[in-house]
């Protein structure tokens, strides 16, 4: 069905399509309700149950792709490596099972939800669904700023659901607005946990807004994607929202004459150019870390512990768990802030293996349909904003919120097998 003519009614949807519908535009009552973190692993796993019961008793085939596979043994050895590097450190059967519950909350649903691309689940659901949350983002943020400008409490409550654990209180309560440590000026995280988070968030809606076909919805997405990136104030949200338009304008115009017409002379002055630019772009790098200098110090000192521990420590499987940094990283989780160096130090070099794996696989699964399909256009663009918010977060805590992208990249694999 093409896109024009798609029908949000839940009348033309099948009860897979309605589970994810409604998951996707009730973000901001879940948000209210505190169980936002809930929602994606409940969905999750009750789909992935649904779709080994059709398997099974009904005989229903699924288009199952390598690239899916690869991410289903990618977390599995993360599971394994969990294991081993508990069992190494002697830290008990209670942490076990508590850590690989939250193996089930997120490095798991890495593999799940790209597996779930292969029910019968249209893509354009979940560009419109991600569209309408830009709208209620829209009509909900002014709001939020005026709780600011009136010294409302920034946290309103924190929902009693957090008694069934989580990374911690944030996951769970409703803020209005945050202030910033370092320069005091305010930032918005709406639905998510933290600011940089709901810039991340900004930049998936941007790419499904980019595939929306109806205006008005895509100008619904368009503008709130932007707004999320603009309050949350992150510098890598920022970058990233800069690299999708680049990347979807050379998608949209790669064919065309104008294109190498225009480049051709620009790469030529780039060259002769090329070390005043490159000057030049140091100093902006240099600009933007000093922006959040504190921030950008204790990111620097979390990731070289992280390392040093690791190396000496745990090479192979990791230490198993989450550690609390010194005072030097104000008490911050070692290897947070970044997926590559938590993966190092929590389940070893066998980690980080297995994220880099199934990433590589998916891109060289995708990459011969970038200008064929826009629904690999798309799942190639959740693939490298995936990677590259790598380097700022945590992919594993931030799974619930941006699980809409990997169920694109299943469908992507999926139509590409067809």
């Amino acid at each position: 069905m093409g896109s024009k003519r798609f029908n949000p009614d839940p009348v033309s949807m099948n009860t897979d399509e309605k589970i994810i519908w409604y998951s996707i535009t009730y973000t901001y009552l879940f948000w209210v309700l505190g169980a936002m973190y809930i929602v994606a692993p409940v969905i999750g796993w009750i789909l992935l149950l649904r779709m080994a019961k059709r398997y099974i008793f009904e005989q229903e085939d699924f288009v199952i792709t390598p690239a899916q596979l690869c991410w289903i043994f990618g977390m599995c050895t993360m599971l394994i490596a969990l294991v081993i590097a508990h069992f190494d450190f002697e830290l008990g059967i209670p942490k076990l099972i508590k850590s690989s519950i939250g193996w089930a909350k997120g490095w798991a649903l890495l593999a799940v939800f790209p597996l779930l691309g292969s029910l019968t689940i249209r893509p354009e659901l979940i560009y419109r669904a991600c569209c309408i949350v830009c709208k209620h983002t829209l009509i909900i943020l002014p709001f939020c700023i005026l709780a600011w400008l009136a010294g409302l409490p920034s946290t309103l409550y924190v929902s009693p659901l957090s008694i069934i654990g989580g990374p911690g209180p944030e996951f769970f309560s409703v803020s209005l607005y945050e202030i910033d440590p370092g320069s005091g000026t305010p930032r918005w995280r709406l639905f998510t946990p933290w600011a940089p988070a709901l810039g991340m968030m900004g930049n998936l809606f941007l790419n499904f807004a980019i595939q929306e076909k109806e205006r008005r919805y895509k100008v619904y997405g368009i503008l709130g994607s932007l707004v999320m990136v603009l309050v949350s104030q992150s510098r890598l949200a920022i970058l990233c929202y800069l690299l999708l338009l680049g990347y979807f304008t050379f998608i949209r115009w790669h064919k065309s004459p104008w294109l190498y017409f225009v480049a051709s002379p620009s790469i030529l002055v780039l060259g002769l150019l090329g070390v005043h630019v490159l000057e030049k772009i140091e100093l902006s790098i240099s600009a933007i870390k000093s922006a959040r200098a504190g921030s950008t110090r204790v990111r620097e000192h979390l990731g070289q512990i992280a390392l040093q521990r690791w190396a000496n420590e745990a090479l192979v499987w990791g230490h198993g768990i989450v550690e609390r940094g010194p005072h030097l990283v104000e008490y911050m989780p070692i290897g947070s802030h970044h997926t590559w160096f938590g993966l190092l130090f929590v389940k070893g070099l066998v980690g980080a293996i297995a994220l880099a794996l199934p990433l590589i696989c998916s891109l060289l699964s995708l990459i011969s349909e970038i200008s064929k399909s826009p629904v690999a256009a798309s799942a190639i663009a959740v693939l490298l904003q995936i990677f590259l918010y790598t380097f700022g977060e945590n992919l594993e805590i931030l799974a619930y919120l941006f699980w809409p992208g990997l169920i694109i990249v299943g469908i992507a694999h999926k139509r590409k097998a067809q």
